[in-house]
């Protein structure tokens, strides 16, 4: 369920990049500059976060690697916020309120894409079984033994 808005606004964004990417732009220019090797250009911006929506959204939504694509939906949620729902600069009330709960939803979708990344379906996370391991290993080296 948490990967259904990413599918389809990534799709709705891929078919028509040009619809946002004025939206995009105050956004997109700070970002590119940061990084050094992404193209400034608003509508390919939206046309690549697009792509990255669609692709994790449905890797999240059948399983394939998802802690990976929850972590890619949440990194592609920033800028879009921003960009789109900063409620902060509207003068009129109502957009500004319109704006504000859409800003809202997308720090609560935020959220859950960060647990979903944190999640581990009950078995032990990786840093876990290394550290497990490696303990593991230093006793049956006996180097406790030498320690003593």
């Amino acid at each position: 369920m948490l990967a259904s808005v990413f599918v389809t606004g990534g799709l709705r964004t891929l078919r028509d990049p040009r619809g946002v990417a004025p939206v995009a732009e105050p956004v997109a220019a700070p970002v590119a500059s940061r990084i050094p090797w992404l193209t400034e250009d608003p509508e390919r911006l939206v046309r690549i976060n697009g792509a990255v929506q669609l692709g994790a959204g449905l890797m999240l939504a059948t399983g394939r690697v998802p802690r990976v694509a929850a972590l890619a939906l949440a990194g592609t949620l920033v800028p879009t916020t921003l960009a789109g729902h900063a409620w902060w600069k509207e003068k009129d009330p109502e957009r500004r309120a319109a704006q504000r709960t859409q800003f809202t939803k997308n720090l609560s979708l935020f959220g859950g894409l960060l647990i979903a990344a944190a999640d581990t379906h009950g078995k032990p996370s990786v840093a876990y079984r290394a550290r497990r391991g490696a303990t593991r290993a230093w006793k049956d080296t006996g180097v406790n033994a030498l320690r003593s």
